[in-house]
């Protein structure tokens, strides 16, 4: 029990530690300010876009209408009334 409460503490004293950080509010200068948030998080780089090719891409053709059309006429020709 007394391990619990010391891990439930310790996890509690963790976050407070992790959200203290520099006190960039308190900086008068605007680019000194912006230096000191850029500090704290950088900014993030963007992924590059993708390039798609030029080469023409050949149209889907789709293998299951070929199936499609034998398993049809199969059920067209079944006799119902023999």
């Amino acid at each position: 029990m007394k391990i619990f409460i010391a891990a439930l503490a310790l996890c509690a004293l963790a976050q407070n530690a992790h959200a203290a950080g520099p006190e960039c509010r308190t900086v008068e200068s605007n680019s000194a300010r912006l230096a000191c948030y850029d500090a704290v998080s950088p900014p993030k780089l963007e992924k590059p876009k993708l390039v798609e090719k030029e080469a023409p891409r050949a149209p889907y053709k789709d293998p299951f209408i070929a199936e499609n059309a034998r398993t049809t006429s199969k059920l067209n020709n079944i006799c119902r009334g023999c």
